[in-house]
């Protein structure tokens, strides 16, 4: 079909037969899967994903292109329209496989959002823009790792599969994207006693990412609090990794419950 794309939503549409080959077999997708693509567009995984599986989901914000989807695809691919951040996915069940090229406006926060639902997802393939996949990955003391690092790797073991070139999509982004794999991290390796108590010490220490943990953190810890944790106070939050953010998460909750 032949559609102007919409800038409102973040419309870059995968065209290259090789990449989506390539993201399709790192998906390997088996015939029960239960298989949820967000922002299929014009349904350039869509059509080998359905080839291999028996049903689908797809949450598709554009009405025009999720009626195209529907005429294609019905009755084997349920179409929900409906913007992704308000969609519940729990919804669909669990062992959710879930996919897509998000769009790169909103990748964060809907990155968070699927966060929420580890409980119900088996693994997540997504394409996003290239520094947001390095900023994902990226080890303690990377100048790449940061808040999201640490939040996501709370959650999940992180993959990035491969690198997509601007060339691949219509209309050409300015940027380049990478694929990566997203499993849910079960049990979790360093489980926080209070997981809003953690998010807050992870948002508050990378607030100001060239201040030192004395100064970021100073609400939460004193300095003699540093000598229980180990931890030097003139360490910058990029130093440290999801272990040592639990560790003065409990800690600080444990303080505060003694204070009760």
């Amino acid at each position: 079909m032949k559609h102007q794309p919409r800038r409102r939503f973040g419309q870059n549409f995968l065209v290259d037969a090789s990449v989506i080959a390539a993201i399709v077999a790192a998906i390997h997708p088996a015939r029960g899967d239960r298989m949820v693509e967000i922002g299929p567009g014009l349904g350039a995984l869509t059509r080998p994903l359905l080839a291999a599986v028996e049903q689908m989901h797809a949450i598709e914000i554009d009405r025009d292109l999720a009626a195209a989807l529907k005429n294609e695809f019905a009755p084997r691919l349920t179409v929900h329209v409906t913007d992704v951040l308000k969609f519940d996915l729990a919804a669909l069940g669990n062992d959710l496989r879930v996919v897509g090229n998000l769009p790169y406006n909103i990748s964060t926060p809907l990155l968070f959002h699927l966060a929420d639902f580890t409980g119900r997802i088996r693994d997540i393939h997504v394409m996003l823009q290239k520094e947001i996949v390095e900023r994902m990955v990226a080890a303690p003391s990377d100048s790449n790792h940061g808040r999201l690092s640490v939040m996501l790797q709370y959650r999940f073991e992180l993959e990035k599969l491969l690198d997509v070139p601007a060339a691949a999509f219509d209309p050409a982004p300015k940027v380049e994207s990478a694929v990566l794999r997203l499993t849910p991290l079960r049990p979790l390796p360093f489980a926080a006693r209070d997981e809003a108590l953690f998010a807050s010490i992870v948002k508050a220490a990378f607030s100001q990412r060239r201040k030192t943990l004395r100064n970021s953190l100073r609400r939460f810890l004193s300095e003699p609090d540093f000598g229980v944790l180990a931890i030097a106070p003139a360490t910058r939050a990029q130093e440290l990794g999801v272990k040592q953010f639990v560790a003065i998460a409990d800690y600080v909750g444990s303080r505060a419950a003694q204070a009760d």
